[in-house]
């Protein structure tokens, strides 16, 4: 069958057309392979290389006669075992993803993404590489702040928690649950005040209102307990980062008590230097007045014994005064020796019995069976004694019972109690017993409870008040049984 002239010239021109379209694919792949961003390499199934683009060259760092030359495996850094698992998977499926350290031939270390394709064009397989480096660089950098950060997180001396805007716990430091008494799993999710006590409720709404005014806020908690009370400080920083606000919870107890003990220390230096300027100036004086009365009383024949009696009295109250601002104005010659405490205290309670009489006030003496000596100065521990005990007599004026116990618990101390039944003392009030010219009593000077503090301090002891208003006080003595 002839096929028209006009069928045939049709023909020719569609296969004309078609020829001039593969040439111009062909020139437009190309240029996409120069031209490309990202580096793509023709290789064999040996890893050697065929053919590769510009972006490939410059990424490897060779020119096109040493890459052509090279094996693309030569240039993985570590051929574990990782990489064979790869070329597997490869082999495989056919295809992979993933992305691997490369070493340079000029040395240089690069973190390479590369997607691979096995028999891409006539058996060869292409691989297209992205320098991954910089983001490689980056997220070490954050994996290692990330790192340094949960590191100051977790080993903090203080207390963090991290919260969000719906005031949900975000996350906490293994010292901040333990502050909180909590399990930290328990914790993280839960909302603040979930896990706030109601007794802390109202401090720590006011917290919040005046970080969200202000962006920081600063406060302290005072927790109390049967062991005594502890302080915390409360720092916030609202929005830290990503609407994160973070909370640093610091135990200062120890802080505060030292500021106590340093403003007492500066008090009592300034009442030592009040001390030794005026008392001797003033126990002269008090020496003749109180010889003068004497002669008067003698001569005097009508009956005023009443009169001198209210005035000696007065006189000894005032002596009394000047004795124990000079024991606080300058050391006393002590001598410390090995003493039973159990004879101290009760050489002590003779002297103050006649006074127990007058007030209706009954002793009840109990002390263990076998006490250890003590080591310390016997006339120092029975001026402490008579402090407190008298104190607990002036507080009972109705009269009553002062219980004394001694006994060696803890075994390295010996544990006297002086407990009283008077009205007891409110806890604000026990933190500032030992200050001077502080006192529960109208006609008092707190120096007497000073003196008593500052012997049993210089005994290497300790004194702890215990109270309840409206039941009465108790007063923990404990001395050291050795001194080093």
């Amino acid at each position: 069958m002839e096929i028209s002239d006009e069928k045939t010239e049709d023909r020719l021109k569609f296969a004309k057309q078609k020829n001039f379209n593969f040439k111009q694919s062909d020139e437009l792949y190309r240029s996409l392979f120069e031209e490309a961003i990202d580096g793509i390499v023709f290789w064999d199934n040996d890893g050697n290389v065929l053919m590769a683009n510009q972006s490939a060259l410059r990424i490897f760092e060779c020119s096109s006669e040493e890459f052509l030359q090279s094996n693309l495996w030569d240039f993985v850094l570590e051929k574990n075992e990782h990489f064979y698992s790869l070329l597997s998977k490869f082999y495989k499926k056919g295809e992979i993803r993933d992305e691997l350290l490369f070493l340079m031939p000029n040395g240089q270390l690069k973190q390479l993404e590369f997607t691979s394709k096995k028999h891409f064009v006539d058996g060869s397989n292409m691989t297209i590489f992205r320098n991954a480096s910089e983001r490689y660089k980056m997220e070490k950098e954050l994996r290692e702040s990330e790192e340094r950060f949960r590191n100051v997180f977790e080993g903090s001396f203080d207390g963090m928690v991290l919260w969000n805007r719906q005031y949900e716990i975000v996350d906490i430091n293994p010292l901040a649950a333990q502050i909180l008494k909590a399990n930290r799993d328990d914790i993280i999710g839960k909302g603040i005040w979930e896990i706030i006590d109601d007794r802390f409720k109202d401090d720590i709404e006011a917290h919040i209102k005046e970080l969200e005014q202000l962006g920081t806020s600063d406060s302290t908690l005072t927790i109390s307990s049967e062991n005594g009370s502890k302080y915390f400080e409360i720092n916030s920083k609202w929005n830290l980062a990503s609407d994160l606000s973070l909370t640093v919870i610091r135990n200062v107890t120890e802080k505060i008590g030292l500021q106590e003990q340093l403003q007492k220390s500066d008090t009592l230096s300034v009442v030592g230097e009040l001390a030794a300027g005026i008392a001797h100036e003033i126990r002269n004086p008090m020496t003749a007045l109180k010889g003068f009365i004497q002669l008067l009383e003698m001569s005097i024949k009508e009956d005023h014994s009443m009169y001198f009696k209210v005035i000696m009295s007065e006189l000894r109250r005032i002596e009394s005064t000047i004795t124990e601002f000079l024991i606080l104005a300058k050391p006393q010659a002590i001598q410390f020796k090995n003493n039973d405490m159990r004879k101290v205290m009760q050489e002590t309670l003779e002297l103050l019995n006649g006074q127990a009489l007058m007030n209706n006030v009954q002793f009840n003496f109990k002390y263990a069976d076998e006490l250890p000596d003590v080591f310390c100065e016997p006339n120092q521990m029975k001026q402490v004694f008579i402090n407190i005990i008298k104190n607990a007599i002036e507080v009972m004026p109705e009269g009553g019972f002062v219980t004394i116990t001694i006994d060696n618990q803890p075994n390295e101390y010996i544990h006297i109690v002086i407990e009283d039944e008077g009205e007891g003392i409110p806890e604000k009030k026990i933190k500032r017993l030992g200050e001077p010219f502080y006192t529960t009593k109208e006609r008092g000077t707190g120096l007497g409870l000073m003196v008593s503090y500052k012997i049993i301090k210089e005994h290497k002891g300790k004194v702890e008040v215990e109270s309840e208003v409206g039941v009465g006080t108790k007063f923990h003595i404990y001395i050291p049984i050795k001194r080093n």
